[in-house]
């Protein structure tokens, strides 16, 4: 099936609006002048770690220790990760430094 212009520009549309109510919302509902909702401040808290470690079980669900490379390069990159984190206490310096060494030990170290 094949799109017309139309319906390709109002996919766009579509998205953008999305994208931008999304954005916008929170500024709207919670202006700056007024206090947040306890709420929502403890699911600020909250949510970031988390999510985190949502993400760590997420990645790591079909990983198996009992065939090689028995989760190895996970595991590395799991302590690059951390001791990065900890040090710099920089998320996308140690998430970044984290999937490249992941990548170079699963494409070079263990084939």
């Amino acid at each position: 099936m094949q799109l017309t212009s139309i319906e390709t520009l109002l996919i766009i549309l579509a998205v953008a609006l999305g994208t931008i109510i999304t954005r916008f919302t929170p500024f709207i509902l919670f202006p700056e002048s007024k206090e947040l909702p306890p709420i929502i401040t403890f699911l600020g808290k909250t949510l970031p770690p988390a999510m985190m470690g949502l993400l760590v079980v997420y990645s790591l669900k079909n990983v198996s220790v009992l065939v090689s490379p028995y989760g190895i390069p996970e595991a590395i990159s799991l302590v690059i990760i951390t001791i990065l984190h900890l040090w710099k206490r920089n998320v996308l310096l140690s998430i970044g430094v984290g999937t490249l060494v992941y990548m170079f030990l699963i494409q070079v170290v263990f084939l």
